[in-house]
This record gives C-alpha cells, structure tokens and sequence, in this order.
C-alpha cells in the first residue's frame, strides 16, 4: 500500500489538466472532477482532454474520472480546485461531502465574486477548513508549457510546510520544479491581480503602445501590486520572487496568456461580450478587475493607490473608452 495521500482535482480547463498531467508523474490514481460528462466519455475513449491541452495523453488506469462532486472530495485527502472563480460558488453548492477534514489548495486566481473573498478565505469561512489545511498553488507557468514540458517552476504557499512540501513533491518533476511559501494571503491576492495587469498589458499592445511603453507599465504594475498586498497583508515578502514578478511578467507578455488576449481585444475595439464570446476560455482579469477595485474602494483613506487597476475597471464595468483612459493613465506612470 502506498503512504501517499489521495488527490483530486476539480475542474475541467487548461490549468486542471496540466495539474492532472503533473501528478500523473508521481501518484498511481488522481481523482479528476469535471462537471461535463461528454467530456469524461471522451477521456475514457481517447486518452485526452477534448476541449484543454488535447496534445496531453493519459493512462486512464490513473484516472479516477467522475462528475459527482462528493466522490471525488470523499475519495481524496488532498483537494485541488481549478473551477474559474465565477463559478466556483455554483459549484461548491453541490457539495454535501464535508470539506473539514480535507487539506484543499487553490489553483484558482481570483476572488469569489458572491462573497468577495480570496479563495481561501472563502473555504475557511464558508466550508470550515482550517487555514493550517489551506494552500495555494501559483506561478509563474502557463498550462500550455506544462503540455510541452518545457521547464516551469510552481510555488507552493502553505501555512503548514509539511503540507506545501507534500504538495510540491506530487507536482514536481524533471520539467516542474516547486518552492514552498508561507505567504498564503499574499500569493494568493498576487496570482489573481497579475491577471487583471495582464488585461491592462494586452489593452496598450491593442492600442498600438510599443515595448517601451509595456516595459513601463510592468514596473509600475509590480510596484502597484507591491502596495495592494501590504494592505491587505502586511508582511516581510520580496516582491521581487517569482511567484509575484514571475508570474506578472509570464502572464503579461506570453503568447499563451488569455488575459492578454482578452485584453488586446478590447484595445482593438471589441466589447467586453464580444471578447468573451470569442475567447474559449476564461479571463479571469475580467472578474479579478471588479473585486480588486471594490475592495480597494471600501478601505476608503487606507485605500491602496491603484490608476492601473482603476483603469481596467473603468473601462471594463464603466464603459469609459479605452484610448482615453490609457492616456490619462500615461500621466501617472513614471
């Protein structure tokens, strides 16, 4: 018998199916949650993904497929979740299965729109996991490079290290190689704000701004991001880590970055809708852009400083045009 703990993962896109691939490295049976049952046919058929990083094959002996919430939370002493955080909410209402007992890291970068709480935060408060068993899985790395194997590196934050330890030992490999953090919140609040400097990097490339100017908003971005953390959790970080620059500079240049994208579309003159219907998959930076900008405005004279931020929301939920407002926020970057 393996001494092994169990593992699942919930959810169905680009990022869970990476997740699944490295783990699929190390453990004998993942538990893989997926609400489309098309879907876990077309895996136990053909030994892939249909719809996210299809190149990827799986031993189906190492899958335990299911699209039964419970199951796989029941089955499992690790739980992973990589549901968008738009619909982790509908998603968990499902549950009857008690999460008390289970150690459940996010993979998830964003706040839960029906709560306005981090992920974590989230479960702790509403489904009673202790923060000793909460964890958070960040970058920098994108699902895409996972598929071709290329070299990335993972953070792992964990209040307890034993268990972020756990958790990066299952994810690692000769091509992912994981560090541990204590900085839960902090990793957390910058994995899901790097998204919404993403959006903002892909509206200047769709505006027609050049590198220079790119190069320009970045630095103010992880100075921006340097701030926003403070506030909501104040401890000694770098800033200058890859789990916060690294993943703010993959996902605001990669080709692979659909935060970008959505971004670029809306500088080139797509709605908000249109964008979305075009996109197959979820930018998060879209939802991230409205809890980050409202929970900032309710800390009132303690608020951050933000015009990055406030631009995306601007232009995202006020409809302000986004040629004008990039040039208002030219005059506050330096």
């Amino acid at each position: 018998m393996s001494d092994k703990p169990k593992f699942a993962v919930f959810g169905g896109g680009s990022w869970a199916t990476a997740i699944v691939k490295m783990l699929s490295e190390n453990l004998d049976e993942i538990g893989w949650y997926m609400r489309s049952e098309q879907a876990i046919e077309h895996i136990k058929e053909h030994g892939h993904n249909p719809n996210y990083l299809s190149s990827v094959e799986f031993r189906l002996e190492q899958l335990k497929l299911t699209n039964d919430i419970n199951q796989a939370v029941e089955d499992a002493d690790y739980l992973i979740f990589v549901i968008p955080s738009a619909f982790l909410h509908q998603e968990l209402q499902k549950l009857t299965a008690s999460l008390e007992d289970k150690v459940v890291f996010s993979a998830i970068k964003g706040i839960v729109p029906e709560t306005s709480l981090i992920v974590g935060d989230h479960f702790n408060t509403h489904y009673k996991v202790p923060f000793n068993n909460i964890g958070v899985i960040s970058g920098p790395c994108h699902a895409e490079e996972v598929a071709l194997e290329r070299l990335s590196y993972l953070t792992i934050a964990s209040a307890d290290d034993e268990k972020a330890q756990i958790v990066a030992n299952m994810l690692s490999s000769d091509y992912i190689k994981c560090t541990t953090s204590d900085d839960v919140l902090g990793t957390e609040y910058a994995a899901m704000l790097k998204n919404i400097y993403a959006v903002a990097a892909g509206i200047a490339h769709g505006l027609g701004y050049g590198d220079n100017f790119q190069s320009v908003l970045m630095s103010n971005a992880i100075r921006e991001m340097k701030k926003y953390v403070k506030k909501v959790h104040k401890m000694k970080r770098d800033i200058n880590d890859s789990a916060y620059l690294g993943d703010l500079l993959v996902t605001g240049y990669s080709i692979f970055s659909r935060n970008r994208l959505f971004g670029t579309m809306i500088g080139k003159g797509y709605t908000v809708k249109s964008a979305q219907l075009e996109m197959s998959m979820i930018a998060e930076g879209y939802y991230a852009s409205k809890s980050a900008y409202l929970l900032n405005q309710q800390r009132g004279k303690k608020k951050a400083k933000t015009p990055i931020i406030d631009a995306v929301y601007e232009i995202l939920y006020e409809n302000k045009d986004p040629k004008k407002t990039f040039k208002k926020l030219t005059d506050k970057l330096d």
